[in-house]
């Protein structure tokens, strides 16, 4: 049998880190976790093969040698997604598609021929054993949450890891939060499973041996969200990476309550975690009780953020704007915190309605949805009727994207954050075709917002003052900058856009059939 797995076109958004990716010549951020995973989990006799969208094109030849194509996609892929599965039917190969965006929205995936709702853990055995019966059924649904513990190492094999800026594992999948807007818990469920350590450092030590050097992305939606078992594997992964000089950085996403538990702050510290994504959402109490956001309302958000910078732990965040509860001087007020808390790396998206998850039941009985979700809260495109005007909402969001992301506010902040941000912990060695690479990668960067760039200026500004001032957090800087670039290349290809079809696809509600 001959698999071929492919994973969809990422489109240009804050997540793609595209214009940052230039710089360093990497063609995608994350190599595709689940499907590396799903190869692991096949037949050991079965031939398989990769095409990443992302980092290369996918040709019919590369289909045409297939028995059989392996899909899996987010909602923001799903064009892509679409495209691929329509190739597949014209040339006569059977499609099987998986993911997050399926496990949603499978009604909307009608051409492929399988289809896998939920963890592949459950469904893919049985799709393999009907498959070698000659009856393999067009659905499965998992019917259970699978532990992890037996989940395979994702399968290195099938990428070129040159291609990516950086590496992923998963340690856990799960949330115990309720946020009414959150989907991973209608997906994965609220009580957080886990790898074993021997698992992770099976994982790290597979990454290193491949020659892996540099950030690791620990992809978990909440790494905290189990805090026994992290407290487990964190002194079994300092230990281990001790012993091999600490090759890895590690970035993950945790809850803002990491900031009360400093013994757990102290080990993410020692195993060099240089940067936690937040979900922040919004400094307005009343908007984080309608989202039942009930962890972030119990503790000060400024301090928690500094709390957790104070210990060498780069701060990134999400914020949302279009609650019910928001007041009309909401944009002002989440520049005021952004600015306050000194987290360059921002992402504020408008509110959106995924499919399954509590907001989307509670505007579907209130008659407030417009049109399916695009996945991408940035775009500027609402799929549901807000409380407050519309125009209103989308001009008030634009200009905070642009006053955040302009080179001066996005400068400040990182100068803040670098500040407080203790430096010197993270030290992963380079050898010398890396330093040629690093030195490429800089001059390229130079060019482009010292020399091209309108906003110059700023950019030789803010060199002096790292220099000047954070010199042991200058490559962090220079990152910085870079992803700063990227932001501001994104709102204004978002806030410059017509918005003429967003607008006419949201005059009526959508009906119990469209939903």
């Amino acid at each position: 049998m001959k698999i071929l797995l492919v994973y969809p076109i990422f489109p240009e958004t804050y997540w793609s880190f595209r214009h940052a990716l230039s710089f360093v010549g990497k063609k995608a951020a994350f190599p595709p976790l689940g499907l590396l995973t799903v190869s692991a989990m096949l037949p050991e006799n079965w031939e398989r093969r990769l095409v990443d969208m992302n980092v290369e094109p996918l040709s019919k030849s590369d289909i045409e040698w297939a028995d059989m194509v392996f899909l899996s996609a987010m909602i923001v892929q799903k064009e892509s997604l679409d495209e691929v599965v329509q190739l597949c039917n014209e040339l006569g190969k059977p499609v099987a598609v998986g993911g997050p965006y399926v496990s949603t929205s499978a009604n909307l995936v009608p051409n492929a021929d399988f289809i896998f709702i939920g963890e592949a853990e459950t469904t893919l055995p049985e799709f393999i054993a009907d498959l070698a019966n000659g009856s393999p059924k067009r659905i499965y649904q998992a019917s259970e949450r699978p532990s992890i513990l037996l989940t395979p190492p994702p399968d290195l094999n099938l990428i070129d890891i040159s291609r990516y800026s950086s590496m992923n594992v998963q340690f856990s999948r799960g949330c115990p939060f309720s946020c009414e807007f959150c989907d991973i818990i209608e997906i994965y469920g609220r009580v957080p499973r886990t790898k074993s350590s021997e698992q992770m450092l099976a994982e790290l030590e597979a990454l290193w041996v491949a020659g892996w050097r540099g950030t690791v992305f620990i992809v978990d939606d909440n790494f905290i969200g189990n805090k026994r078992e992290v407290r487990k594997f964190l002194p079994e992964l300092i230990r281990w990476s001790e012993s091999r000089n600490f090759p890895f950085a590690f970035l993950t996403e945790a809850s803002v309550n990491l900031a009360e538990d400093d013994a757990l702050l102290e080990l993410m510290e020692a195993a060099r975690f240089h940067r936690v994504f937040l979900g922040i959402e919004t400094p307005i109490v009343e908007s984080l009780v309608e989202a039942n956001k009930g962890q972030n309302r119990k503790r000060d958000l400024l301090e928690s953020v500094k709390k957790i910078q104070s210990y060498g732990i780069e701060v990134m965040a999400g914020f949302i704007v279009g609650f019910d509860n928001d007041p009309e001087d909401i944009f002002e007020r989440q520049i005021n915190f952004i600015r306050a808390s000194a987290i360059p790396l921002a992402m504020v998206g408008l509110l959106t309605a995924l499919p399954d998850t509590q907001l989307w039941k509670r505007l579907e009985r209130e008659g407030r949805l417009l049109h399916k979700s695009s996945g991408n809260n940035t775009d500027c495109s609402l799929n549901f009727v807000p409380k407050m005007d519309r125009e209103t909402l989308v001009e008030g969001y634009k200009a905070l994207l642009r006053k955040i992301y302009s080179p001066k506010e996005f400068y400040q902040r990182s100068l803040n954050c670098l500040s407080r941000v203790k430096s010197g912990t993270i030290r992963i060695k380079l050898e010398r075709v890396d330093l040629i690479g690093v030195f490429r990668s800089f001059s390229k960067l130079v060019f482009e917002l010292g020399v091209r760039d309108r906003e110059r200026f700023q950019f030789w500004k803010y060199l002096f003052c790292i220099t000047v001032h954070c010199p042991r957090s200058w490559g962090n800087g220079i990152a910085l900058a870079a992803m700063g670039y990227h932001f501001r290349k994104v709102t204004e290809i978002f806030c410059d856009k017509s918005e003429a079809g967003v607008a006419n696809s949201g005059l009526l509600p959508m009906t119990a059939e469209q939903a």
